[in-house]
């Protein structure tokens, strides 16, 4: 019975997403047969929902003037994870959704039991949220990408880098991810043929969306997490460095801030490329590791650690006799 009614529910979804759909199409959405779906088609009749059928060859199913929406049974805890999730959306990184969301709180509280009104006006009075710190996302292009990665369909789309580079990408969509307000898309990128991080809010997709692809094996949501975030944090790093520690790699793993690929050299030595915006904090974080280690290629930081060592050992050096520093005159610091 409760396999039924999900089904049902998915169904109805179905039927308000897309004007008009096949027997077949249906079938395959719902993975069951087309006979499945008329006699769900006739239960959906019997519960009010004007589902239209039209006969032949081109035939299909559509849902009819007054099926927008279905009737809603939500607990006390859904309902208020409902109204405090509408509410956080108001504030959040999609373009025009702040409006919608309000709308739909405010008919939802009131059809809300006052004690329930209560606990979601608590939270409404008493929080304030920050305006959105990254450029926002238009609505439209997230569903078109959502749609690709459900129905498995290549994706294309002009791209503009953090450099500012403009380049027309083709690719395999698998997963949305939101991370501090910002959007990506993980995809197999066929061009590069490997995986790529795409910030969707550069993205511009072209429409209608490509071919269906057969799905790749992903690995586990937390390693893909794990992955983004780590292209997140490298995409835009100005200054890399191959760097050669005479440690355990499980030892330089767990003194680093955020995860990067450490490859085993030895028992007790590893190679590992930071990346960082200044020179500077690579040395910090190099300094961090508690062992010795080897530049093998970065003049940039070659130069910075010899003038961080010059200036410590500065300051290791008798203080008499030596001038104190002072800020130039004339001039803002």
């Amino acid at each position: 019975m409760f396999e039924t009614s999900a089904r049902l529910l998915r169904l109805l979804s179905l039927l308000q997403a897309r004007r008009d759909w096949t027997g077949p199409e249906l079938a395959a959405r719902l993975e069951v047969t087309v006979r499945t779906v008329r006699n769900d088609v006739d239960r959906l009749r019997r519960l009010g929902y004007p589902v239209e059928a039209r006969p032949g060859v081109d035939g299909g199913y559509r849902l009819g003037v007054g099926g927008a929406l279905p009737p809603l049974l939500l607990d006390d805890d859904e309902a208020v994870a409902i109204a405090i999730g509408m509410r956080s959306a108001a504030a959040g990184s999609i373009a025009g959704i702040e409006e919608t969301s309000l709308r739909a709180l405010t008919k939802l509280q009131q059809i809300l039991p006052s004690r329930l009104r209560r606990r979601v006006d608590a939270f409404g009075s008493h929080t304030l949220a920050l305006p959105p710190r990254g450029p926002l996302v238009d609505p439209d292009v997230l569903t078109v990408i959502a749609d690709a990665c459900r129905d498995h369909e290549r994706l294309r789309f002009d791209y503009q880098t953090h450099s500012g580079a403009a380049s027309r990408r083709s690719v395999e969509p698998y997963r949305l991810i939101n991370d501090r307000q910002r959007w990506y898309l993980m995809a197999w990128d066929l061009d590069r043929v490997d995986w790529r991080t795409f910030r969707v809010d550069r993205m511009r997709p072209r429409t209608p969306t490509g071919p269906r692809f057969t799905p790749r094996p992903l690995p586990p949501d937390h390693e893909i997490t794990a992955r983004v975030a780590r292209g997140i944090g490298e995409s835009t790093w100005r200054f890399r460095a191959r760097v050669i520690v005479h440690a355990p790699a499980d030892h330089v793993r767990s003194r680093l801030p955020i995860p990067v690929d450490v490859e085993p050299l030895s028992e007790d030595r590893c190679a590992f490329e930071p990346g960082s915006d200044h020179p500077e904090m690579l040395a910090l974080y190099l300094g961090l590791l508690g062992a010795d280690f080897e530049i093998v290629d970065s003049p940039e930081l070659v130069r910075t650690l010899r003038t961080i060592s010059e200036r410590y050992q500065r300051a290791l050096a008798p203080s008499s006799g030596r001038r104190r520093w002072s800020p130039p005159t004339g001039g803002a610091l």
